[in-house]
């Protein structure tokens, strides 16, 4: 006879947890998640990998012929 008490209950805890938009402490979460800013993380030490990528196909897009026109118009 008592499963009404705690329906109503879980049912209190739903509609707040559905309607209360506020007391969420975000700083608290990122600390707890281990997220850092890009502003104070320094990744100018860390490697990116696509900058290996850009030095590899960055000649592709250089223009080489004296004319300034782009030699690979004719190719297909």
């Amino acid at each position: 006879m008592g499963r009404g008490r705690a329906k109503a209950k879980q049912v209190k805890v739903a509609r707040q947890l559905k309607y209360n938009s506020g007391g969420t402490d975000l700083e608290r979460l990122r600390a707890e998640l281990g997220v850092v800013d890009a502003d104070d993380s320094g990744h100018s030490d860390e490697h990116d990998p696509y900058e290996e990528l850009a030095d590899r196909y960055a000649d592709y897009g250089v223009v080489d012929d004296e004319d300034g026109e782009d030699d690979r118009r004719g190719r297909r």
